[in-house]
Order: C-alpha cells, then sequence, then structure tokens
C-alpha cells in the first residue's frame, strides 16, 4: 500500500464534496487551520514554561552547595 495515486485522490474529493457541499469546505478547513494553530502556540507557551519553572532536583547523597551570601555573625557584648 503506497500513496494513493491521482484516480483516488478525485474520488476522494469528490464524496467530501457530496457529503460536505462546497460552500463548507473551506470554513472547515480554516478552522482546522485555526486549531493547529492554536494548538502549536499553547505547546510553545508550555514548553517556554516548563523550562523557566524547573528546577535541578538533589540527587541522594549529594551534597547541598553553600549559598553565596557570607553567613551572619553576631556579637555579643
Amino acid at each position: 500500500m503506497g500513496m494513493p495515486g491521482g484516480t483516488e485522490l478525485l474520488i476522494v474529493l469528490a464524496i467530501v464534496v457530496l457529503l460536505f457541499g462546497a460552500k463548507k469546505i473551506p470554513e472547515l478547513a480554516k478552522g482546522f487551520g485555526k486549531g493547529i494553530k492554536n494548538f502549536k502556540e499553547e505547546m510553545k507557551e508550555v514548553e517556554a514554561d516548563a523550562s523557566t519553572t524547573e528546577t535541578p532536583k538533589k540527587v541522594e547523597g549529594e551534597q547541598e552547595v553553600a549559598s553565596t551570601e557570607a553567613p551572619k555573625t553576631t556579637t555579643q557584648a
């Protein structure tokens, strides 16, 4: 089973036109295109959110790294 030839594609197109009507097909294609566009935009947003909120996980047995701030000492008089 390979790619459908020209005759098969014309038959499928004719059936689609009979089922939906010539006026409805551009509306369906437009809606389908908008749906794909919205899906891609949401996927980019999710990937961006995941990369900014991702924190490294501490591995068991790994020592905690000291913070960059110097420890504050208090003196008693």
